[in-house]
């Protein structure tokens, strides 16, 4: 469970389902305001609609949204994703297994799963986990999503805390602490704007690669600007490099088998 929100308004409009609501309302302990919001409310609040849940503020609307990576999943798309590429093994095992320790809303885990891997996702922040939540009950009932979220378990904690007690070790662990100017792109810059409202980046970049060690993981796979400084200050096995995202890989020594 998450810690409790902070101060924050919440609208269930006329169509959202009741299923929805109840939950936010269980969940978050947060209970819709009365009437629908307002187009001038002031602030972010939360609205569940038809469409889902959203985090809203001066008409931007943001939402976890699954469908939209579908054509990123096609095989020789899906083949050519840094992320993906970052993570496989060569000789890695047939079913692998990844912990996205900084989930956000999911957009990584849910590549990484439609590759093949089984994902636990751990979000610490109650409205970013209650946002990827949404998502993943959206996409279980969507005919082509439904087999990729299948592979993917959100935990609603800290992942510092909760890691090195994590067994049995996972093939790997994917890190993505915010960080700020990452993109220049408007549209990432926007939702960066209004995640970083509720989650700040990163304060202790040692405690969570620490907290990814401890896990002795086949490899930790570290997303950054692409001149970004390394996480902690730490390099890297090695790094894949795009555009303007960085992947560096470390690979912890492996336990020797008897």
């Amino acid at each position: 469970m998450p810690s409790q929100p902070q101060n924050i308004a919440f609208f269930a409009a006329a169509d959202a389902e009741p299923v929805l609501v109840n939950w936010v309302s269980d969940h978050l302990g947060l209970r819709p305001a009365d009437g629908p919001a307002p187009e001038d409310a002031g602030g972010l609040f939360l609205r569940a609609d038809r469409e889902g849940l959203a985090l809203v503020e001066a008409g931007r609307v943001l939402r976890g949204d699954f469908a939209r990576l579908l054509p990123r999943t096609v095989p020789n798309n899906l083949n050519g994703e840094l992320l993906v590429r970052a993570a496989r093994r060569k000789d890695g095992p047939p079913d692998p297994t990844a912990v996205d320790a900084t989930a956000g809303l999911g957009e990584d885990a849910f590549l990484l799963a439609a590759a093949g891997f089984t994902v636990t996702l751990y979000e610490r922040d109650p409205i970013i986990a209650a946002l990827l939540c949404d998502a993943l009950r959206r996409g279980a009932g969507h005919p082509a999503l439904a087999p990729i979220v299948a592979r993917m378990t959100l935990r609603m904690e800290d992942s510092i805390a909760a890691l090195p007690h994590l067994t049995p070790p996972p093939d790997v662990v994917v890190l993505d602490p915010m960080f700020p100017q990452r993109q220049k792109s408007g549209r990432i810059k926007k939702k960066f704007q209004l995640l970083q409202q509720l989650e700040q980046p990163c304060a202790d970049e040692e405690a969570l690669l620490r907290a990814a060690l401890a896990c002795a993981p086949g490899r930790i796979v570290i997303k950054r600007p692409g001149k970004g400084p390394y996480l902690a200050g730490i390099r890297p096995s090695h790094s894949l490099k795009g555009g303007s995202i960085r992947y560096d890989c470390i690979v912890p020594p492996q336990p020797q088998k008897p």
